[in-house]
């Protein structure tokens, strides 16, 4: 019996060993994986930031009538006022990123690491969900400025009985609908796996601190 609760000892003394030796060795890789993970979000961003206004800018070279149609639209104080919050938002959005992967860099203080991949896990969930509501009061608007620019949809959509009417804005709530499902999905495979491993990263770093 005295030998059995000698082993017994020995092996807690081991397991308590190997504990403070894991806890040591695993904080900086997880510190060091964390901030990886938060850098490449950030470049992502940037790529996003990178390429809408591209996407915003691009037309105007390549299109007269384009560029006529987007002037007009400026005019309505209420398509300008979301084009600019935006492009504020994704500007806040990249520097939000900048800033956790700065304080997830900077930091060698595992709570505070924990609450920086927290931090970040809130913008990214916070900006995605932005996007969902954005795409879901953009489509029907666009129809909306669409039926005040264009004469000729103008005109066909006056020109709509009440079957014809039903069957328009099933395919606008369909088409939102699409938008909606197609973003979701893009946002979830391009953050979704970075977020996932940040946190996988959380949760180790909780294991640690208990």
């Amino acid at each position: 019996m005295d030998e059995l609760e000698l082993l017994k000892k020995d092996w807690k003394k081991d397991k308590t060993e190997y504990k403070n030796y894991s806890n040591s060795d695993l904080n900086p890789m997880l510190h060091k994986k964390s901030s990886s993970i938060v850098k490449t979000l950030f470049y992502i961003s940037l790529a996003e930031l990178g390429f809408w206004i591209l996407i915003s800018i691009l037309p105007y070279f390549m299109s007269s009538s384009f560029t006529d149609r987007m002037n007009r639209s400026y005019e309505n104080p209420l398509f300008l006022g979301l084009s600019i919050l935006s492009f504020v938002i994704v500007f806040v959005f990249v520097y939000l990123l900048f800033k956790s992967h700065k304080s997830i860099s900077s930091t060698d203080n595992a709570k505070k690491l924990m609450e920086s991949i927290i931090n970040t896990r809130k913008v990214i969930k916070y900006y995605v969900l932005y996007n969902l509501i954005m795409i879901f009061i953009s489509v029907p608007l666009s129809l909306y400025f669409e039926f005040n620019q264009n004469i000729v949809f103008h005109d066909q959509v006056e020109a709509f009985n009440a079957k014809q009417m039903f069957f328009l804005c099933g395919f606008v709530i369909l088409l939102t609908g699409v938008f909606i499902t197609v973003i979701w999905l893009f946002y979830k495979l391009l953050y979704g796996i970075l977020l996932k491993r940040l946190n996988k990263n959380y949760n180790e770093l909780k294991k640690l601190e208990i």
